[in-house]
């Protein structure tokens, strides 16, 4: 299967599966009984809508609305795809509702209008304005988009913003200040060329005047030409762009010829490196045409090295990326409760976003980013969009801007503490998996997989090859594995193929032995007899886990199609702990609203003393720091420091915690505790602040057994339907691991990620 055809199918599935689209709506309260019912319904809610009724600001209070945003769209400019249709135009606007939630916290209806109408359209939004707290304008087309948001910003209460025109007129307006002061030129007097005369440039445009930008020194090109006086085929907002500073005709490559920067928000491929190498000393250049540039990046950088150079893609430096800018420019006028989304709120977010990418970058955004050590330079002019700093930087910044500017109605007193409150609504759960295979990439390792006979594996597997996240090797029957990935239209290129049942050519035939003669060594003094030896070389498990004892593959996965011991127990026996390790162990990763938690040990073991237990919450440390997350550890179990004194368990955690305060006296680690007081850092510091997890909410937890760790992680999985990544097994010689029944491609695809770095770790 092509890549193209792999995509379309994969995004298909994507859409469909488990549930059809992207979004749900969840309850934000109890539902567990006819108490709850009656409070969230019949006749509870009327005390509500009384105190509404009386006082029409209490919506707030007693509503959803202050948290939720329409995305609303007719389809008649989708993307790239163009007039497609409100209903074909859904997936996108249930996507921009996604954004919302993982990158602000913001609730979302998308709606689609079936109708290219304006006075119908307007209508519609308005009658709707009691419900929702701002109106997100999207894929509208031009000039109708213009009348729409203005009309709509006149008569609604509420912050309307058409993303398309201002999402990435914010983004680039903070990246161009930030490239001049660069190459040290004032806004005022660069020649800027646009290419591009639709909402975004015109948007764009604006933004840029708005900073200092003369109006004389902005060219801009629609498909006819150079807007100019003398045109009489100018509709929408052009006119507002027209320059007659020079003749009507000039061309676009002319105007380039001196120009110190160029906006591109048309069409791919109209720029070459002959035309730009005209360009003035040090130019700029931002190519925004998604998802072919106007010129290439490698092609603009050949022609003229020392340009500063932007694009809409996430593959090459200096990605202008609406999601930088919609979210947090939303945050912030709601939670002010801004009346409108004005130019200065625009500006604030603009500034905001350029100061941001001056400051030092954080270690997790430079890891995101194949360990880059970003910088604030020619090659990074702009925040990336996984840094967890945006909410708690734009946000705010717009805020103080809507009440600066009169916009709010429910200003903001203590700022210290609403940043605080912004870093709290957000976890780095999404940004986790994206860290796992960017760090994989970073030196490829071969993952031999011993379920290859499984639909869903080599599914996994052409994921891996597609994101280059590993090297696979797979261990099965070569005809079933050929017969599944027909069946599925799997491509796997030549990634190599083994099967330990096959012995029919010499080479083969003498590996296998050595594998047999190493096993029988290791082990015929423990009950493993040659026949023995033989037998479980020929089971995928024991053969893969040999191929990693002797080089020949970096790390293993496997178990999805076997119970976890059958996996787990060849990796024990050939493989083994490495050097000080008493205990292997293993542990789940929850991807939870507030960030990763870890639990442990989850799998392995049964009986445990309290060194046994630190040196597992040793262990389990050691794996969080791989991601470049400190640990906040608590020893969990049923009682709250002493208060239970003679319980097993209790008395268990309470020796552990003393062992690892006198081992490692500045680790955040506390026991004994119940799971609550570790989640809930305000309530352990009113009644233990004398903690050392006060104030600070744990995001690894250690168990007094395998018994209650391993409930606890299927409990919160399946019943609170997490997502979830493990068991990661810890202490071993070299990396194996074990999948879990049921793994999703995802799930599987992280574990492979995470045997590649423990595989880079152990190579160092």
């Amino acid at each position: 299967m092509k890549k193209d055809e792999f995509l379309k199918e994969a995004a298909l599935d994507y859409h469909e599966g488990n549930r059809p689209g992207k979004i749900e709506v969840i309850p934000t309260k109890a539902t567990a009984n006819q108490r709850d019912l009656s409070l969230a319904y019949s006749p509870g809610v009327a005390e509500p809508c009384l105190e509404i009724h009386k006082n029409p600001e209490d919506v707030y209070r007693y509503t959803a609305k202050g948290n939720l945003v329409a995305v609303i769209s007719n389809g008649t400019a989708v993307l790239g795809l163009g007039d497609i249709g409100a209903a074909a135009g859904k997936p996108v606007m249930e996507g921009k509702g996604l954004l919302f939630k993982i990158y602000a916290d913001i609730d979302c209806f998308d709606l689609e209008l079936d109708t290219k109408d304006v006075d119908e359209f307007v209508r519609t939004v308005k009658i709707l304005e009691p419900t929702f707290g701002g109106v997100n304008l999207e894929d509208i087309s031009a000039p109708e988009c213009f009348e729409i948001e203005e009309r709509l910003k006149a008569e609604l209460n509420i912050p309307v913003m058409h993303d398309d025109q201002h999402g990435t007129a914010i983004i680039s307006g903070a990246a161009l200040l930030n490239a001049l002061e660069l190459v040290e030129k004032d806004i005022a007097q660069v020649r800027i060329v646009v290419s591009g005369a639709g909402a975004s440039a015109i948007s764009c445009s604006r933004i840029y005047h708005s900073l200092g930008a003369s109006k004389e020194n902005i060219f801009m090109f629609d498909s006819k030409g150079l807007l100019h006086p003398e045109r009489t085929n100018l509709d929408g907002k052009k006119s507002e762009f027209v320059n007659g500073s020079v003749a009507l005709g000039t061309s676009l490559e002319d105007l380039l010829d001196g120009a110190d920067v160029f906006i591109g928000l048309s069409k791919g491929g109209i720029l070459n490196g002959d035309m730009i190498q005209k360009m003035a000393k040090d130019c700029i250049i931002f190519a925004m045409a998604n998802p072919t540039p106007e010129i290439g990046y490698e092609e603009a950088k050949t022609a003229r090295p020392d340009c500063i150079m932007a694009t809409g893609r996430s593959d090459f430096p200096n990605q202008v990326n609406n999601v930088l800018g919609f979210p947090f420019i939303f945050r912030g006028a709601l939670d002010v409760r801004a009346t409108e989304i004005n130019e200065e709120m625009k500006l604030g977010a603009v500034r905001a976003l350029a100061d941001l990418a001056k400051k030092p970058v954080p270690d997790i955004v430079n890891l995101a980013y194949g360990n880059a050590q970003l910088n604030f330079g020619k090659d990074y002019i702009i925040p990336k969009p996984v840094d967890p700093r945006l909410i708690s930087t734009v946000a705010p910044a717009v805020a103080r801007a809507a009440m600066e500017s009169g916009m709010a109605t429910k200003p903001i007193k203590d700022w210290e503490s609403y940043a605080a409150g912004l870093d709290r609504r957000l976890g780095n759960d999404h940004m986790l998996s994206q860290v796992i295979e960017t760090k994989a990439r970073q030196s490829l390792q071969r993952v031999v997989f011993a379920d290859a006979e499984n639909p869903t594996v080599l599914k996994a597997v052409q994921v891996v090859l597609e994101e280059r996240i590993a090297k696979p090797i797979l261990l099965g029957n070569r005809e079933k594995i050929e017969a599944i990935r027909s069946e599925y239209n799997i491509a796997l290129g030549d990634v190599p193929i083994i099967d330990p049942m096959d012995a029919s050519s010499r080479a083969q035939e003498a590996l296998l032995q050595r594998y047999v003669e190493d096993f029988y060594e290791s082990r015929k003094r423990k009950g493993i007899t040659l026949q023995d030896a033989i037998s479980r070389m020929r089971s995928s498990s024991y053969y893969g886990a040999m191929m990693v004892q002797r080089g020949d593959a970096d790390a293993m996965i496997g178990g999805l199609s076997n119970k976890y011991p059958t996996t787990v127990r060849p990796a024990l026996q050939i493989i083994g702990a490495r050097e000080g390790v008493r205990k292997v162990a293993s542990t789940h990763i929850l991807m939870t609203k507030s960030g990763p938690l870890f639990l442990a040990d989850t799998t392995i073991n049964h009986h445990l003393t309290p060194e046994d237990i630190a040196d597992i919450t040793e262990l389990v440390a050691e794996q969080v720091r791989t991601f470049n997350i400190e640990p906040r550890i608590a020893l969990v179990t049923y009682s709250n420091f002493g208060a239970v004194p003679d319980g097993e368990s209790a008395m268990l955690m309470r020796k552990t915690t003393a062992i690892l305060h006198e081992r490692h006296p500045d680790w955040i680690v506390d026991g004994e505790m119940q799971v609550h007081m570790a989640l809930d850092p305000q309530v352990l510091e009113n009644f233990y602040p004398f903690s050392k997890l006060a104030g600070q909410a744990a995001n690894t937890l250690i168990f007094p057994n395998l018994s209650s760790a391993n409930i606890a992680y299927n409990l919160l999985a399946n019943a609170a339907d997490m997502e979830m990544i493990g068991p990661v097994l810890l202490g071993l010689k070299k990396p194996v691991h074990i999948l879990q029944l049921g793994s999703s491609i995802r799930q599987i695809v992280d574990m492979v990620g995470i045997a590649a770095i423990h595989a880079q770790e152990l190579s160092q």
